[in-house]
């Protein structure tokens, strides 16, 4: 093992940064329907409980997040199977993690329900470490990935969501190692260690349990393998038929029957409408819009600096500060990577983790622009091959710091002063000649600005995850604290025992989720006594929107309600006329926050005026 330059203290020291940018403020942000989702399933609980079609009141909406001592696992996987679209692992650690705590506080803990997925965060960073040794030898390489995967802004946004993309990352480290190790072993015509195919088949088969966007990982590394039997089969440097060949045909088959189990399920996942907004548009007439996407998901990865929720110029004042810093950064990684690429010691890894890159990213776009499904529309959909994007550039980062160290040394100052740019090229290609591997042949192309590359890249996302953690990137997909303030003025302007109604369109339990993630704001004005009224709600369910029948429900429930009112009307579609139920709105348009749009109505009884509401 090469001495280096890294040590154990600066591991722990990444561990604990990466630790305080995922915990700070990780309850701050509001819930939102997926997160519900994980909560909800987590506990046991099914959203088939909630009444739809009929009013209801705010603690019949949040009665699903309440605290449980009768369900068990296989409550979870049975409702998660039955309503949702996604595998069960992830819930069903959650379900033992949330009964971790006194099961006698009421509703669950947001904080509580997302910290699982902050551990995992963390953990990335030692799993990011080990993956960067075995992929180069080198403790430099393996603590720039580590440092780069503490400081990401996709990696801390991901962190603080209350779902399963830190697990599924978890395993597809593991899953890339095997690969790495595996390969090697072809490499050298051993074969491949039995335990190393059996840790293989288990992190295959718990990735695709944790997400069934997993097996994308699995296709991108069977490309790969199939690249490297391709090269020997037709170079005939090796047999396909020996036994380093087997053991990986034996990982193949045993993640194939590990993972079979999921196969029924995932077919019923193209026509639920769970999964319709995946199918929303047209990528071949958009046709630069999902690689635009992808670049900038790959970005953010990385860099990222303050874009929503900011004044517009300083949303472009940072995208184009970010450009500009790509730009600087651009010939410094070009460079290194063509050295890198030609160190026996990384030139395999990087032949194969180039490889899977292109893979993974080829699988998404060809699902996006010949399947339909935009894969792109979707940040957190890229984990298959976030480790990759962060290993290659701490190996790039890394080179360029042990360039600057060799070239910050004195011995190598003195002989550069006093040499001639004529002899040192001289020199260089006699050194080249006998020994490739040698430093010096790199000396004409060294630069001063190496340890300015990795400071700047590193500062730069910590700024990211800086920006994540304060909610001005990577922001929920519903934003309930924008319009929970808006719908408590309004009732502000009116008497103070004048009820309110929220009514939605229903189709899935997402629907019910962007309902809880209101509920949830007001719950909270409420323990606060900061709020005189609990909201009523009304799900109308429809299974499409041309159907009348959610609003002809919306109309008998109107009249039922105890005039005058107030009536939000939230996310909506269908037609309706109102204003024949007595109900009017001053606002012409619906108003507009992340995830809703909604509008304000003012019921009367049938001869009333508006100062009934007075």
């Amino acid at each position: 093992m090469k001495k280096d330059s890294f040590n154990w203290s600066c591991l722990l020291g990444l561990i604990f940064l990466g630790a305080i940018l995922r915990f700070t403020n990780l309850a701050s942000k509001p819930p939102w329907s997926d997160e519900w989702a994980t909560l909800v399933f987590s506990l046991g609980h099914s959203f088939r409980t909630i009444p739809v079609d009929r009013i209801i009141s705010l603690d019949t909406l949040l009665s699903p997040l309440q605290w449980d001592t009768t369900t068990q696992p296989k409550d979870v996987i049975s409702n998660l199977l039955t309503e949702s679209t996604h595998p069960p692992l992830y819930f069903v650690l959650t379900h033992w993690w949330l009964n971790l705590l006194d099961r006698n506080q009421g509703l669950v803990s947001i904080w509580w329900g997302r910290s699982l997925s902050t551990l995992m965060g963390v953990a990335s960073i030692p799993a990011m470490f080990s993956l960067g040794w075995l992929f180069s030898g080198s403790f430099t390489v393996a603590g720039m990935s580590a440092a780069l995967m503490a400081v990401s802004p996709y990696g801390v946004y991901l962190s603080q969501e209350a779902r399963h993309y830190n697990l599924a990352i978890l395993l597809v480290i593991a899953s890339l190692a095997c690969l790495l190790l595996a390969i090697r072993c072809i490499d050298r015509k051993i074969a491949v260690p039995l335990w190393i195919v059996f840790i293989w088949i288990i992190s295959n088969s718990l990735g695709v349990a944790t997400h069934y966007f997993f097996s994308l990982t699995l296709v991108a590394e069977t490309i790969v393998l199939f690249s490297f039997w391709l090269t020997e089969l037709r170079d005939k440097k090796g047999d396909t038929l020996a036994i380093y060949w087997s053991r990986i045909y034996l990982a193949i088959v045993g993640t194939f029957i590990g993972c079979s189990v999921w196969v029924f399920t995932w077919y019923s996942i193209r026509n639920n409408q769970l999964t319709d907004w995946v199918f929303d548009g047209n990528p071949l007439e958009e046709f630069f819009d999902p690689i635009s996407r992808l670049l900038i998901w790959i970005i953010t990865m990385v860099f990222l600096l303050p874009v929503e929720g900011t004044p517009e110029w300083v949303s472009i004042s940072s995208g184009a500060i970010i450009l500009l810093l790509i730009a600087w950064l651009i010939p410094s990684c070009i460079r290194s990577w063509k050295i890198c690429s030609q160190i026996y010691a990384t030139n395999l890894g990087i032949s194969i983790l180039s490889r899977f890159l292109v893979s993974a990213i080829a699988l998404i776009l060809t699902i996006t622009y010949f399947y339909g499904a935009d894969l792109t529309l979707s940040a957190r959909f890229q984990f298959i091959y976030f480790p990759v994007i962060l290993l290659l550039l701490g190996m790039i980062l890394a080179y360029l710091w042990q360039e600057a160290k060799f070239f910050r040394s004195k011995k190598v100052r003195k002989f550069l002063q006093a040499t001639s740019s004529e002899e040192l090229l001289e020199k260089t290609s006699k050194l080249t000649k006998l020994n490739s591997n040698s430093p010096y042949q790199y000396w004409p192309w060294f630069t001063p600005k190496g340890k300015k590359v990795i400071y700047l890249t590193l500062l730069v996302g910590i700024l990211g995850a800086l920006t994540v953690i304060n909610n001005f990137a990577y922001q929920k997909v519903e934003r309930p604290d924008v319009v929970v303030p808006v719908m408590v003025e309004a009732h502000h302007r009116v008497a103070t025992k004048t009820p309110v109604l929220i009514t939605t369109l229903h189709k899935t339990h997402g629907q019910t989720g962007e309902m809880m993630s209101l509920g949830w704001q007001f719950q909270q004005l409420l323990a606060k006594d900061k709020l005189n009224f609990k909201p009523k709600f009304l799900l109308a369910h429809n299974d499409s929107e041309d159907d009348p029948k959610a609003t002809q429900v919306l109309y008998q429930e109107l009249a039922k309600m105890p005039r005058p009112f107030q009536l939000w009307v939230v996310n909506f579609p269908a037609p309706m006329e109102l204003e024949k139920q007595n109900c009017t709105t001053q606002d012409e348009r619906k108003r507009r926050a992340t995830g809703y749009r909604y509008q304000l109505y003012s019921c009367f009884n049938v001869v009333s005026t508006k100062l009934d509401l007075l």
